[in-house]
């Protein structure tokens, strides 16, 4: 019964938690849009490279201490001051290296005007600092509500911002301010939100404990950004900022959806999870559930996308985009297994085994570099082809040690995904090859997108999937 419990209490954490993302979701893709008509894909591309370098000093920043908050049993306010008042004084220290090392960046892509776009940008590593002490809070009392509001009012104003900017003509800073007002937007409407500070205590012994778990924990994600934006970075410099910014705009379409479903993953399982850490029977039944739900949303979102890409792209971001559809396809292949990715990773931190975590992303990556010396050889197509198909090793790379830990093998992982997966993957089928037969245009998509629903829900029932039917379930109770 207490299991039956456990299982419904995830799924449904879960499944809301998703809800609520495509509120956020929504904004930041008609965003996307508009600027993608405004904005060129040498804009994109040039941006593209400034938020690589952010997005690794944020990492630095905000990654380690606030998952170490969250997996304490007992975590009160000394904890989150100590780490607030840490991670304050790095994102300024890491700021001012960015500062004086922007001119060395610039002269690497021999871009002048990345030295003015790495200074201002780089500011949002500062509220960085704190929104992640604010994220742990939600997380640990499971205010989400009050997340998806902060990230949905920060993505409306942002994106205004943006756009009016764009209109006006200003280019690249259209981009910038995005990310600047978004960041210090979110801070100040979360930390309303939560009604939350901890004060400006600080102890160093508390900050040691939480470092043996956190360091693991920080350097596998340092090591797992860098290798996931090193791509990015080669594909700027060895092909060209626009080919950048073309593959920008085809990863963003499958990257929205799951980075943000990966963002409900990980802010409703880890804490999930720690709370049942002493029982693996627990823990195995929650990551069952996780990615059986997850793979479930996600294969038909990523089939239906790749099978609707020429249409997508052309109708939306127009003519000159033409060239993100492969980028767009292949991504999708790509995310299409991010749920078994993160969820099994969640599962290892739950259970304070940081030390596998960092691990296995030291495997991966090694794994990725042979694959990226190989790639960079040919074509940028072919480069980006064998990224994807190095990510679908390494989700399963990431499952191997639940096996060993709770029992839940990559066989039985995999029958569990494949059972969302081939209906996805006939559904994509079916109205790749309808897209052949009604054209291009906005009718023709919307037909596609209606056909697509219509083929996997009726899969579904006909296969009396468990996830369909809690789903079912959960909409007409509430």
């Amino acid at each position: 019964m207490n299991n039956k419990k456990n299982r419904s209490e995830i799924s449904t954490s879960l499944f809301w938690k998703i809800l609520e993302n495509g509120g956020s979701q929504g904004v930041q893709f008609i965003v996307s849009v508009l600027l993608a008509r405004l904005l060129s894909p040498s804009e994109y591309g040039t941006v593209a490279i400034v938020l690589i370098f952010t997005t690794i000093a944020n990492v630095l920043v905000q990654n380690g201490f606030a998952s170490a908050l969250i997996q304490k049993f007992h975590a009160d306010d000394l904890d989150f001051s100590s780490v607030l008042i840490f991670n304050v004084l790095l994102s300024l220290a890491i700021y001012i290296l960015l500062f004086l090392g922007s001119p060395v960046i610039a002269g690497i892509y021999k871009n002048p005007e990345l030295i003015d776009i790495l200074r201002v940008m780089g500011i949002i590593i500062l509220p960085g600092s704190i929104i992640s002490i604010e994220n742990s809070y939600v997380a640990r009392n499971m205010k989400f509500k009050t997340l998806f509001i902060a990230t949905f009012l920060s993505s409306v104003i942002s994106g205004s911002v943006s756009v009016i900017m764009a209109f006006e003509g200003a280019k690249v800073w259209a981009l910038v301010f995005q990310q600047i007002v978004y960041y210090f937007t979110l801070l100040i409407i979360l930390g309303i939100g939560i009604k939350y500070f901890p004060g400006l205590k600080f102890d160093f012994e508390r900050l040691k404990t939480m470092f043996a778990y956190g360091s693991k924990l920080l350097a596998a994600s340092l090591i797992d950004t860098i290798f996931t934006n090193i791509h990015g970075l080669v594909i700027g410099k060895a092909y060209s900022e626009d080919m950048l910014g073309s593959f920008n705009r085809g990863e963003q379409f499958p990257k929205l959806v799951v980075s943000n479903l990966s963002s409900a993953i990980q802010s409703v399982l880890l804490p999930a999870m720690s709370k049942k850490q002493e029982s693996k029977e627990d823990v195995r039944l929650l990551l069952k559930s996780s990615v059986r739900l997850s793979t479930f949303v996600v294969a038909p979102m990523m089939c239906g996308l790749a099978a609707v890409s020429n249409n997508l792209i052309l109708l939306l971001l127009g003519e000159k985009w033409r060239i993100a559809i492969p980028f767009l396809q292949m991504m999708c292949f790509s995310y299409v297994f991010w749920p078994i990715h993160v969820s099994n990773l969640e599962a290892l931190n739950a259970m304070g085994r940081s030390d596998i975590f960092l691990k296995l992303e030291i495997i991966k990556k090694l794994l990725g570099i042979i694959i990226l010396l190989i790639g960079i050889r040919y074509n940028v197509f072919i480069f980006v082809g064998l990224k994807a198909f190095s990510d679908l090793i390494c989700a399963y790379i990431n499952a191997a040690p639940n096996g060993r830990l709770l029992g839940y093998t990559l066989r039985e992982q995999s029958m569990d995904a494949l059972n969302n997966f081939i209906p996805a993957i006939f559904m994509g089928v079916c109205i790749y090859i309808a897209g052949g037969y009604i054209g291009t245009g906005i009718i023709s998509l919307l037909v596609q997108i209606v056909l697509g629903v219509i083929i996997y829900i009726a899969l579904a029932f006909v296969m009396k999937n468990e996830n369909f039917k809690m789903i079912v379930s959960k909409v007409m109770n509430k």
